[in-house]
């Protein structure tokens, strides 16, 4: 009995871990069991960007923004956690004249979304220069969502089957695709929600 409550309290916890936490705003196009298109409001991102395999970039990659939202290396007061954590492939970007930063970044790019009612003038500048501010206009989303665990391969097959679906539909994909997870690590797989997203165009 004892052992059934101690595996309730764990499911619980687990589900509710991310109930109070704020996602990006959206308004729902269509929903086909998993496969979803969705309407974002433009958002803010603070991202960095890592090298190697998927998942060890994602555990990399939480630290410096972690402490940028809740300032331990900058002044200011903690900006409030959000979901999803998203994380996209990163090509490297051809160089150019004169060389920028960004101009030898490769990689996993991992994004935190900020709270609704930030703007880019009201954020704290991150101390960490691996650290950068993005601005998100307004876009049109479709997403396959799973369970589990997501590593490398099981997000290739996710991406492709998102590619896949959307040509089926006849949409016309925008960039590449982006992997959200919503959940904490210590939240069980089988309760876990990841998406697959790609920016489509409007129809």
């Amino acid at each position: 009995m004892r052992i059934a409550l101690l595996a309730l309290a764990t499911l619980s916890a687990a589900a509710c871990a991310t109930v109070d936490v704020e996602e990006p705003a959206f308004s729902l196009v269509r929903e086909d069991g998993a496969f979803v298109i969705r309407d974002y409001a433009p958002t803010i991102i603070a991202e960095t960007t890592l090298a190697g395999e998927a998942v060890k970039a994602r555990n990399a990659g939480f630290q410096p923004l972690a402490d940028y939202i809740f300032a331990k290396d900058r002044n200011g007061g903690e900006i409030a956690m959000t979901a999803p954590v998203t994380q996209a492939k990163r090509q490297k970007i051809a160089m150019t004249a004169p060389v920028t930063q960004e101009s030898s970044l490769a990689g996993w790019t991992i994004g935190f979304t900020m709270p609704a009612n930030y703007t880019m003038e009201t954020l704290p500048a991150p101390a960490n220069r691996a650290v950068r501010l993005i601005q998100q206009p307004a876009r049109r989303m479709a997403a396959i969502v799973f369970s589990g665990l997501a590593g490398e391969e099981r997000m290739e097959s996710k991406r492709l089957e998102l590619l896949d679906r959307i040509a089926k539909e006849g949409l016309s994909p925008v960039g590449e695709p982006v992997f959200a997870f919503y959940d904490p690590p210590w939240t069980l797989p089988f309760l876990r929600r990841n998406e697959v997203m790609v920016e489509v165009a409007a129809r």
